[in-house]
């Protein structure tokens, strides 16, 4: 499914979001919004684009760019920038949906972080050579943006899964 949420000022986010897994429900509008209000309250705009995958597509995009033969939950590539693009996000739900119920929240709120985390990346922001700036923006933009999600959450995880570590 292609998503579009189109900007309507040149000071605003633009998401193209494209889901390639079926296995979970996961609320696009939700992360939309999340990723425009970290790009106001950063004040960035252009164009970003957020794929969902499954571990396979995952472990292919990680073994093609980064010669790590294994899935891992998001994986960000930065673009030109500007209206030709900030660049690409893509997360796998199955292993966010792991990593969710690891840490005992809902899915939506990890792929929330995900796709936050996600797009600090896309913006040059590097957590393995920076001082920790990262981590802290990270944490603020956390609190600030954020929404609260239930036991069940919005775009849970499908009932009946055992964590597989």
């Amino acid at each position: 499914m292609d998503t579009r949420a189109s900007s309507e000022s040149p000071n605003e986010l633009s998401v193209v979001l494209v889901n390639r897994q079926r296995r979970w429900r996961v609320d696009g509008a939700r992360l939309r919004g999340l990723l425009c209000r970290a790009a106001a309250a950063l004040g960035v705009s252009g164009e970003v684009a957020l794929a969902l995958t499954a571990d396979r597509a995952m472990r292919d995009l990680n073994r093609r760019f980064r010669n790590v033969d294994r899935p891992t939950d998001v994986l960000s590539f930065p673009g030109p920038g500007g209206e030709a693009g900030l660049g690409d996000i893509a997360i796998s739900v199955e292993t966010a949906d792991r990593n969710a119920r690891d840490m005992g929240h809902p899915l939506a709120r990890e792929l929330d972080v995900l796709a936050l985390h996600g797009f600090l990346h896309v913006l040059g922001h590097d957590h393995e050579r920076d001082d920790g700036s990262m981590e802290r923006l990270e944490r603020r933009l956390r609190r600030r943006l954020l929404q609260r999600v239930g036991a069940a959450g919005a775009g849970g995880s499908r009932p009946g899964r055992r964590a597989e570590r």
